[in-house]
C-alpha cells in the first residue's frame, strides 16, 4: 500500500504542478491583474498601480467593445439556434437507420479536422469572393444578377457572412453529441411508441427529447465555451483592423494586450484586457449555471 502511495504521487505531482503553473496561476494574476493599471503584460508587479474597477469602466465605456458584446450575443444566440437544430437534426437522421451513415457522418464532421484558418480562407476565396466565388457563379448561372454581384464580405454582408462560415464548421461536433445521447435510448421505448400509434413527431417529443437534457446541456455549455473564444474567424475575415462588423472580445482584448494593428486607435493596456478575460469567464459560469439550472437532470431511467 505504501508503495502504491509513492507511485500515486509520484504520478500526480507532473499534474499538480502543471495545472498550478498553467493555468492556476495565470488564472489568478489575470484576475488581480484587472483591477490595477498595467499597460505591458510582462511589467513587473512593483510597477502595477491599483485602479479598482476602473478598468472594468473603462471597457463597458468603449464602443467597439460594446460592439464586441453585440456580435458574440448574436453569435450565440442566432448562430447557436441554427447550428443546434441543423446539429439535432443530423442527429436524428444518422440515427434513424439510413445506409451509409458512417460516410455522412465523416463528411458532416469533416469541418472539424481541418485548420479554422484554412476553413476561413476556403470561405473567402471561394465561397465569397465576389468575381469566381461559388455564390457568384451559381446566383449568375440562374440569371439572379443582383445576387451574384452581391459583396458578401462587405461592409453590410460581412458578420453574416462570417457567420454561416463559423456555424458550418461547428454542426458536426455538436451533431455528434446528440447522435452519443439518441444512441443510448433504448430501442424497445420507440418500438413501445409505434406500436401504441405514435407518430413520428411524438416519438421525438416524448421518447427521444426527454433523454437529450444531457445532450442539450453539455452542448449550450461548449457552444458557449467556444463562442466566448471567438477569435481566429474574427480575424481572418478583418485580418487588417478591428471591424465593428467581426470584432469579438478576445480580439479586443489581443489588440490591448499586445498593441493595436493600428496604433493610433488601441493603446496597450494589460489591465483593461484582464479585465475582459475575467469578464468572459464570469460568462461562462453563469451561463453554466444558468443551463443546469433551467434544464434539469431529471433524465428518465434507462
Amino acid at each position: 500500500m505504501k508503495k502504491n502511495r509513492t507511485m500515486i504521487v509520484v504520478f500526480l505531482v507532473p499534474a499538480v504542478f502543471c495545472y498550478l503553473a498553467v493555468f492556476l496561476y495565470p488564472s489568478i494574476r489575470t484576475f488581480v491583474m484587472s483591477f490595477f493599471f498595467v499597460e505591458g503584460v510582462t511589467d513587473s508587479v512593483s510597477s502595477w498601480g491599483f485602479a479598482g474597477l476602473g478598468n472594468y469602466r473603462k471597457i463597458f465605456t468603449t464602443p467597439i467593445f460594446l460592439q464586441s458584446m453585440k456580435n458574440i450575443g448574436r453569435i450565440w444566440f442566432i448562430g447557436g439556434a441554427g447550428t443546434m437544430l441543423l446539429s439535432l437534426v443530423f442527429a436524428i437522421a444518422l440515427t434513424s437507420g439510413m445506409k451509409f451513415v458512417k460516410f455522412f457522418r465523416s463528411v458532416i464532421y469533416l469541418p472539424n479536422v481541418v485548420s479554422a484558418v484554412a476553413m476561413g480562407t476556403m470561405w473567402i476565396n471561394y465561397v465569397y469572393h465576389s468575381d469566381y466565388g461559388l455564390l457568384h457563379g451559381f446566383f449568375g448561372s440562374i440569371g439572379m444578377t443582383r445576387l451574384s454581384q452581391t459583396l458578401w464580405t462587405g461592409p453590410d454582408m460581412l458578420f453574416w457572412s462570417m457567420l454561416i462560415a463559423y456555424c458550418f464548421g461547428m454542426v458536426g461536433y455538436h451533431m455528434l453529441i446528440f447522435m452519443s445521447g439518441i444512441e443510448q435510448i433504448p430501442r424497445d421505448y420507440h418500438e413501445a411508441a409505434v406500436i401504441e400509434g405514435a407518430n413520428l413527431v411524438q416519438r421525438f417529443l416524448y421518447v427521444t427529447f426527454p433523454f437529450l437534457k444531457g445532450s442539450i446541456r453539455t452542448n449550450l455549455v461548449m457552444w458557449t465555451v467556444s463562442t466566448v473564444g471567438f477569435f481566429v474567424w474574427a480575424q481572418l475575415f478583418s485580418p487588417v483592423n478591428l471591424s465593428h462588423g467581426t470584432v469579438a472580445p478576445m480580439n479586443y482584448m489581443y489588440e490591448l494586450v499586445f498593441g493595436s494593428s493600428s496604433s493610433s486607435a488601441t493603446a496597450r493596456d494589460s489591465g483593461a484586457g484582464a479585465a475582459i478575460g475575467v469578464t468572459m469567464m464570469l460568462i461562462v459560469v453563469i451561463v453554466f449555471f444558468l443551463t443546469h439550472r433551467i434544464v434539469k437532470n431529471d433524465d428518465a431511467e434507462m
